[in-house]
């Protein structure tokens, strides 16, 4: 399958890598490729550059929004939170219609200090903005809860843990699941939390995943849901 990744960040890595070793056709976007390309500096948590990492996966190209939409089947939204509205009209609204929109961002704002707060929560979310912004989109919210190591490698958490996804179509989800489970996951660890408007639950978790990290100092973590028997008593 053709997969557009929009984000050149660390999560936006993962998600290409893995896709690509998985036999996907992958292409990643980024408003300017050029300078992308020309960094050299490693990013604020060390890592290598983008022209590094992609020369390392010659099976990745790098193109603007607009043409890496354009190719898609499928396109993974791994930008920042408070661009990604602004990166996914760069690529074109023409570009979304009919198409499965994978949404792993986060409504974080680091701009007054640590830990980030959510630009939106309680009566919206990010993922619910990308869905009335590009209507023809099938959007569906995932992974959104776990550091990008764990989403594409979920034995880096030991025994059974889940992952939520949500969005109005049930085609779309059914797609994403069968991702998932190429990336490892189990289809009994995917729990379907229904419309789009469940968004504002996994994005509000991010609140306590930010401490959870802090106290750990790890991100290799991850929600398990216990399960009470089937004839317990409510």
């Amino acid at each position: 399958m053709k997969v557009g990744v929009l984000g050149t960040g660390m999560v936006g890595q993962a998600l290409a890598g893995k896709l690509a070793a998985l036999g996907h056709d992958v292409a990643v976007g980024t408003r300017d490729p050029q300078e992308t390309l020309a960094r050299t500096e490693p990013d604020f948590l060390g890592n290598p550059p983008f022209a590094t990492w992609l020369d390392a996966h010659a099976g990745v190209r790098l193109g603007t929004p607009a043409e890496v939409a354009a190719e898609a089947e499928l396109i993974v939204n791994a930008t920042n939170g408070s661009g990604s509205v602004a990166m996914l009209e760069s690529a074109g609204e023409q570009n979304f219609a009919g198409k499965v929109l994978v949404d792993v961002t986060n409504p974080l704002d680091a701009s007054h200090g640590m830990p980030p707060t959510l630009f939106v929560c309680n009566t919206d979310s990010l993922g619910e903005q990308i869905q009335r912004r590009f209507p023809e989109a099938r959007v569906v919210k995932t992974l959104n809860t776990m550091n990008c190591q764990v989403m594409v490698d979920p034995a880096k958490v030991p025994d059974e843990h889940d992952v939520f996804v949500c969005g109005e179509d049930a085609d779309a989800k059914h797609q994403v699941i069968e991702l998932l489970e190429g990336f490892g996951w189990s289809a009994e660890r995917v729990i379907d939390l229904g419309g789009i408007s469940s968004a504002r639950g996994t994005e509000m978790y991010l609140a306590l995943w930010v401490r959870l990290f802090g106290a750990l100092g790890t991100g290799h973590f991850n929600i398990s849901i216990v399960r009470a028997p089937a004839n317990a008593s409510l």
